[in-house]
């Protein structure tokens, strides 16, 4: 897992991440609130440990990329939709994404890359 981290709040990271999404031409396919779903349901399973303030992960596709890297290998399918994600807990907010194998899927990790820092201001 690759995390930067982000001088700002959490509501301020999750608009700087749709916008850096948005503004590679790409559609946010579905927005997971796993951090609700997280502090909604740690009793439920006998936790009572909060993991995340807030988190969120935005998940999306380019048609453009996905195509290139399975036309190399269709078992690339399994890497797709893609993911970005923004956290908030103790020690602050991060954006962040999975790394990728060498190959084509550098092609994924760069397109996460560039996202992430331009969401983050780098």
């Amino acid at each position: 897992i690759i995390t930067t981290p982000f001088d700002g709040s959490f509501d301020d990271a999750t608009f700087a991440v749709e916008s850096a999404i948005v503004g590679q031409g790409l559609v946010i396919d579905y927005v997971s609130h796993v951090g609700e779903m997280l502090n909604r349901t740690g009793a439920d399973v006998g936790s009572d440990k909060q993991i995340f303030a807030a988190a969120d992960i935005f998940i999306f596709c380019s048609a453009k990329i996905s195509r290139e890297v399975m036309e190399a290998d269709p078992m690339n399918i399994g890497y797709c939709p893609y993911g970005i994600f923004v956290t908030e807990d103790d020690d602050g907010v991060k954006v962040g994404y999975r790394s990728y194998p060498d190959g084509p899927m550098q092609k994924v990790q760069t397109l996460l890359s560039g996202i992430v820092e331009e969401a983050v201001g780098d």
